[in-house]
């Protein structure tokens, strides 16, 4: 089992709170991003830096990812394959991504992105995102400690 990030928009609380957690467990984790990412030295905690551009580090995790492997991302289209991939999903406020879920949440984002597309909707309407709270923090530990331990269960 392995725990791909897509990094480039992970809070680096998260990015301390995985690295505490693969280490501990030593469990692989692969951050994926476009540009380097300071991270602690071990043999558990790998970055990937890719090429800059739209969807290759995307592209990338769904090409090496597996079946039972980890995924957090807050990116829908890219959480929607790899759930087709059997792969569990959860984003950086830690909900799980996964076949319940997955459509009404992708249909949501296509359905903001043709607003604004044409002009429905100003970028100024939509509100600012909240910031990184406690509770998203702890939301967060919670959902991927969960899935951590099933996932090691099912891959010993």
């Amino acid at each position: 089992m392995k725990i791909y990030i897509d990094a480039d928009a992970c809070p680096k609380t998260l990015r301390d709170f995985i690295c505490k957690s693969v280490m501990r467990t030593k469990t692989t984790a692969i951050f994926v991003s476009n540009s380097f990412i300071n991270l602690p030295r071990s043999p558990f905690i790998t970055i990937k830096v890719v090429e800059k551009g739209f969807d290759i580090a995307d592209n990338y995790i769904v090409e090496v990812v597996e079946k039972n492997d980890l995924a957090i991302t807050s990116d829908i289209p890219l959480a929607n394959d790899l759930i087709d991939k059997g792969v569990a999903v959860i984003n950086f406020k830690g909900i799980e991504y996964n076949k319940d879920n997955i459509k009404q949440n992708l249909g949501m984002r296509d359905f903001m992105d043709m607003m604004r597309s044409t002009g429905v909707l100003e970028p100024s309407q939509m509100g600012k995102q909240k910031p990184f709270s406690d509770r998203d923090k702890k939301m967060f530990a919670d959902t991927f400690n969960r899935l951590h331990t099933k996932l090691l269960r099912l891959n010993p």
